[in-house]
């Protein structure tokens, strides 16, 4: 099982804001060795020797058909059947992270399943690479490094320059946002979260309360993605205050008291083979916040209204 040390909760802001910014194409091996499903499994077991893994997609027409593991290589040692046809003996129920999603859905990937790695598919749903916990981590410290240089390069100027920082005027200290969500845009999920963390940074808002908005709006945003047919997610903060509105179009919500009740989900199984649809999205946006209203109608769409207020830090 693999467990992978990073908190996408409580973890720092800075590899918070780095986790939903990149996507698993960022850290994805492209270079992935593979296999058709004709191959024996005498094959692919030279093909792991040789390269020193532990397992190997077995791939049709650049289409992921399965997964032959060690472990499917020490049963055919065991049960005699290592000349088989890796098409025989593979293991066809996979799971599988798409290339557009964020980098966060990759570490719950990695969280909930315990797998070592995942194949990734793109658009299509061929498969484009390959991704394993090594890769995440590799690809974070880059990107820290990065954001390091690039905060050093700021206070050099700044020393350089002389000059003390000015207070924000007060216009400075309120913002108002909006951004649109497309129906299965899984590509563009996230990113309105994203922007929405930067500007109340901007404000000096406190960390907690930062997450806790995050977490309201990447809720309500993946919700318009998954079960309407768009929406938008509207964002204003002044006054200690955030409020955060979400519109759809879609087919409303029959029951609300049963939507707000963990574990209860109306997603397809498409949806939850990718990892979402698991019923937690309108509670964790109603326990994150300070005040919650929601109004549905069946045909016509549903509105949530939230407000999490916090603390202007110095």
């Amino acid at each position: 099982m693999v467990s992978f040390p990073i908190d996408t909760d409580g973890g720092p802001q800075v590899v918070l804001e780095l986790i939903y910014r990149l996507k698993v194409k960022d850290v994805m091996m492209t270079e992935v060795v593979t296999a058709p499903p004709t191959a024996s499994l005498r094959e692919v077991q030279l093909k792991m020797r040789d390269y020193g893994i532990t397992g190997v997609p077995i791939v049709e027409a650049d289409h992921l058909v399965g997964l032959v593991s060690i472990g499917n290589i020490i049963e055919a040692l065991d049960g005699g059947w290592i000349e088989d046809a890796a098409g025989s003996r593979m293991s066809g129920s996979l799971i599988v992270l798409e290339d557009d999603m964020p980098l966060s859905f990759a570490i719950t990937y990695f969280n909930r399943y315990g797998y070592r790695r995942f194949p990734v598919l793109d658009k299509n749903t061929r498969l484009v690479g390959i991704v394993t916990a090594a890769d995440v981590l590799r690809a974070l410290l880059i990107a820290m490094n990065q954001e390091v240089e690039r905060l050093e390069e700021g206070l050099a100027r700044d020393r350089a320059s002389g000059a003390p920082p000015e207070a924000a005027p007060e216009s400075a200290r309120a913002f108002s946002m909006s951004f649109s969500s497309r129906h299965f845009d899984f590509e563009n999920a996230g990113k309105a979260s994203a922007e929405l963390k930067k500007a109340l940074k901007g404000l000096g808002a406190d960390s907690g309360s930062i997450r806790r908005a995050a977490i309201v709006s990447y809720e309500l945003e993946m919700n318009q993605v998954i079960h309407s047919e768009g929406g938008v997610m509207e964002f204003s903060a002044s006054n200690g205050a955030v409020r955060i509105v979400a519109r759809d179009e879609g087919p409303g919500i029959a029951d609300l008291d049963a939507a707000l009740t963990e574990g209860y989900s109306t997603a397809n199984e498409w949806v939850r083979s990718l990892g979402f649809g698991a019923g937690l999205g309108l509670p964790n946006a109603k326990r994150s916040s300070d005040e919650f209203e929601i109004t549905s109608k069946l045909g016509t769409g549903t509105t949530v209204r939230v407000l999490v207020r916090y603390q202007e830090q110095p």
